[in-house]
């Protein structure tokens, strides 16, 4: 790393690498329970993906590590400029997805139990767990075509938006282009990506809580819990950056200007936060699940596999095994 770093930005360093390390421990060690060790049911491979989706994410922190220690220089080429830049956001994307794919399908199963026994199937959950990642693909459309590598006068190189991509026009032509494109960009992203399933999250929540009070169930279903702190979870951890993300869309030509440094200083603060979520569900699985205190003294892997059962319990229609759990004992009055 370069000399003369601020504190601000060593700290940035430091939590951008303890979250990149827990990342990959925390979610690789999900996707050995929940793909190799544990019977394959909708909800496992609904962890399973969401675990994907965290684990590459956290891989590509190494990646923005040394490019913001090297003042966001870009030493990696062409191709993973734009490979970069999908990854990312592919997989923050599909994250917010996949939390609302899990909370619709809790849903279902609460709201309609006998379609869901008949109906909820492996092979159907196979099929529709890939809308999630399609969408995500689809709001990167803007960096397969905008983002590239571009050369300053310096002769430093960056990763970014390529303003030669309009072609033969005037300087100012391009920038007034460039500040309409990231607005809509901004504000799809925060629509879309963000507003859009975060509100399917609390639909569906709305929605199983209004059945279990009616039902006159007292006391929430474990795996209820575990959604719903994993989904607050994750609204805590990004609804922040995605606002300073959309601000930073909006005005980036006052904060170009020198304007609104506010923004940016907000923006790295709020972005390591939602970094952070990247490794924060392996411990919500565990610290939500039975005994935790108990599970201390056994393998990590077997007490990630027993949370993840539970977690599976009230929707185990796709085995043949059956199960005595209370939590599915409450479901199947509903």
């Amino acid at each position: 790393m370069e000399p003369g770093y601020t504190a601000p930005q060593i700290f940035l360093f430091v939590a951008h690498g303890i979250t990149c390390v827990l990342g990959i421990v925390g979610n690789g060690l999900v996707i050995w329970v929940a793909g190799f060790r544990m019977a394959r049911t909708v909800t496992t491979l609904c962890y399973l993906n969401l675990a994907l989706a965290d684990f590459l994410f956290s891989a590509t922190l190494p990646f923005f590590i040394v490019v913001s220690s090297m003042q966001a220089r870009w030493p990696y080429g062409q191709f993973l400029c734009k490979l970069f830049n999908i990854m990312i956001d592919t997989n923050l994307f599909a994250s917010v997805f996949l939390i609302a794919f899990i909370a619709l399908d809790r849903c279902i199963c609460v709201l309609h139990p006998v379609w869901a026994q008949n109906h909820r199937t492996l092979s159907l959950a196979k099929k529709v767990i890939i809308v999630p990642w399609i969408l995500s693909l689809l709001l990167n459309l803007p960096a397969v075509i905008f983002i590239n590598t571009v050369t300053d006068d310096n002769g430093d190189i960056y990763c970014g938006f390529d303003l030669d991509f309009w072609g033969d026009i005037s300087e100012e032509e391009k920038l007034q282009r460039l500040f309409t494109t990231l607005a809509i960009i901004g504000i799809n992203r925060f629509v879309i990506g963000f507003t859009l399933p975060m509100s399917i999250i609390a639909i569906c929540y709305g929605l199983i809580a209004a059945k279990i009070r009616n039902k006159g169930v007292t006391k929430s279903s474990r795996p209820l819990r575990v959604l719903a702190v994993v989904g607050a979870s994750f609204f805590i951890c990004c609804f922040p950056f995605q606002l300073c993300l959309l601000l930073n869309t909006l005005y980036i030509r006052a904060i170009l200007k020198g304007k609104y440094n506010i923004i940016l200083l907000l923006l790295s603060l709020t972005s390591t936060l939602a970094f952070f979520n990247s490794c924060l569900n392996p411990m919500l699985y565990v610290f939500l699940g039975r005994d935790f205190r108990k599970r201390l003294i056994h393998s990590l892997p077997a007490s990630l596999e027993r949370a993840l059962t539970e977690d599976c319990a009230p929707t185990s229609h796709t085995t043949t095994k059956s199960s005595s759990l209370p939590t599915e004992a409450e479901l199947q009055e509903m």
